[in-house]
């Protein structure tokens, strides 16, 4: 085994999955790695969120394997699978949010189903996830419906964040929001995966976001992976969904904006070094 195998978190190989005779994913192949960030892109309809859903458990594929942590999850028993979904966090689109419940108590309800926190305890280590995604205590008091579209991704993320998962699953996190709340949550992200170490699944078509965060790119079509790679390598690949995206002014727009703050990070690197 290899030192990359060996750091493989997810693996999927072979993957179908089919609604009636509508075929979404055939012989799909892809590989997560850990502390890695994975952006997911393809066109309407290329089953990213199907891809996501498979492998979290929430549907069970027509065949292949979809391993995580090296256990094959669509052949584990009901409570195996609990488990190791304990491990995933999940923001979905829109924040899905209990709008009859506070932002502090969606963020201690997986620490009182899964862990059997009494409520007192569980919202206490809340508290201490919203602080962490920027959140102030006063906003533990809120609902949903008080919120803004930068808090409900805070809030939700505080929630997918409860059990301290190894892998952290996001669908579309920055739709919706403006463009400073969607760099404010990049550069969350990205410090948050610095600081605990977990491996993220990214679903995104916000061009900025997927060359502000991501290690590597995977692009669904033709029903399978068409390729995975660094960012760069990716929009060099030929294929015409591939070069219309990523070429396209706002692709080209995305690419320079990342370049110029990666300049930027560097030239404080090297003030810091020369003042210390």
């Amino acid at each position: 085994m290899t030192e990359r195998e060996a750091q493989t978190v997810i693996e999927v190989r072979g993957l179908c999955t089919r609604f009636g005779h509508h075929e979404v994913h055939k012989d799909l192949d892809l590989t997560l790695y850990k502390g890695e960030i994975l952006g997911v892109v393809g066109g309407s309809g290329s089953g990213k969120s199907v891809l996501l859903r498979s492998i979290v458990g929430l549907l069970k594929p027509e065949s292949g394997e979809v391993r995580v942590f090296g256990r094959n999850l669509p052949a584990l028993s009901a409570r195996e699978r609990v488990y190791l979904q304990c491990r995933m966090g999940v923001l979905f689109q829109r924040g899905a949010l209990f709008t009859s419940l506070t932002v502090r108590e969606n963020a201690a309800l997986p620490l009182i189903e899964h862990v059997g926190l009494k409520r007192a305890d569980a919202e206490e280590l809340a508290e201490t996830k919203l602080a962490l995604v920027g959140l102030s205590p006063r906003a533990g008091d809120l609902y949903p419906s008080e919120l803004s579209g930068g808090m409900i991704k805070r809030a939700a993320l505080a929630r997918a964040l409860a059990l301290d998962p190894a892998v952290l699953f996001l669908d579309e996190p920055t739709s919706g929001l403006d463009p400073i709340g969607a760099e404010g949550f990049d550069r969350l992200l990205v410090t948050l995966r610095n600081a605990l170490g977990f491996s993220v699944f990214m679903i995104s078509h916000d061009l900025d976001s997927l060359w502000s965060t991501c290690d590597r790119v995977a692009v669904l079509s033709q029903r399978r992976v068409l390729v995975a790679d660094r960012l760069e390598v990716v929009a060099e690949y030929d294929d015409e969904w591939v070069q219309a995206y990523f070429k396209s002014a706002r692709g080209k727009a995305a690419q320079l904006g990342a370049a110029n703050i990666h300049d930027g990070d560097v030239d404080e690197g090297r003030r810091r070094d020369e003042v210390e």
